[in-house]
């Protein structure tokens, strides 16, 4: 029998701690990797694996309650292909609750390695190609979200999904952010993960450029009807 879904307060809380335990993994190794090595190939190594593993624990211990988005953008696509039953307050809660864990989880990665908190990136990534290549990332993240449930395996959603950001950060030129509240949250560390505040809302419009393209291609591919009915495991492994 499935279980009532938790009160919203609830999946919020989810949201906001997963989303700074996600941005705290993401910033925390680049600063690790920073100290660590000065090869720019062993530093990206570093913080691929980590972020790809931290997202997928993440994604299977709070999947159950919120649906671990961690991502306005992923939670923009569900709710506009209706896979989400909650309304415009729903959505709203967990864009905040998203923007707000993200700059709480680089702020505590900057106090973790000892460095004052607070501090604005200084790494520009404002090229054209770079907004390209978060578009991609992005476009390529919302097709496995979406076909995940087209094909009726959304269970596989921790491997999968961690399985294509780290290999995103490898083959786009931007590193694959793919998350405009991981976005902000970055542009508060001045490390090797880190954004310049003036680069931000680029990135975030080549993010939603992307988030489109993305539900798109899975139109394309999946059509849009005959989405699996399968349920997705954040919803029917709920408690209340």
């Amino acid at each position: 029998m499935r279980m009532s879904p938790p009160a919203l307060p609830r999946r919020v809380a989810a949201e906001f701690i997963g989303t700074s335990a996600l941005v705290a993994v993401v910033v925390g190794s680049g600063i690790r990797a920073d100290t660590l090595s000065q090869d720019i190939g062993v530093r990206l190594l570093a913080n691929a694996a980590a972020s790809a593993i931290g997202l997928g624990l993440l994604i299977a211990l709070i999947g159950p309650l919120s649906g671990a988005h961690f991502n306005p953008v992923v939670t923009l696509s569900e709710w506009w292909s209706g896979r989400r039953e909650g309304g415009s307050r729903e959505v709203l809660a967990y864009i905040g609750a998203q923007l707000a864990g993200a700059v709480t989880g680089a702020l505590l990665a900057e106090a973790m390695f000892g460095r004052a908190p607070g501090a604005w990136a200084t790494e520009s990534r404002s090229a054209l190609h770079l907004l390209l290549g978060e578009a991609v990332a992005t476009a390529g993240l919302v097709l496995v979200v979406q076909g995940l449930r087209h094909i009726g395996r959304p269970a596989l959603a921790p491997v999968a999904v961690a399985g294509y950001i780290g290999a995103a950060i490898w083959f786009t030129s931007s590193g694959s952010f793919a998350n405009p509240a991981a976005t902000v949250g970055r542009a508060f560390s001045d490390s090797f993960t880190g954004i310049a505040p003036a680069s931000v809302p680029a990135f975030a419009a080549a993010q939603l450029l992307g988030m489109l393209l993305g539900m798109v291609l899975a139109g394309v591919l999946y059509g849009t009807r005959g989405a699996s009915t399968e349920p997705n495991p954040a919803d029917a492994r709920r408690t209340g």
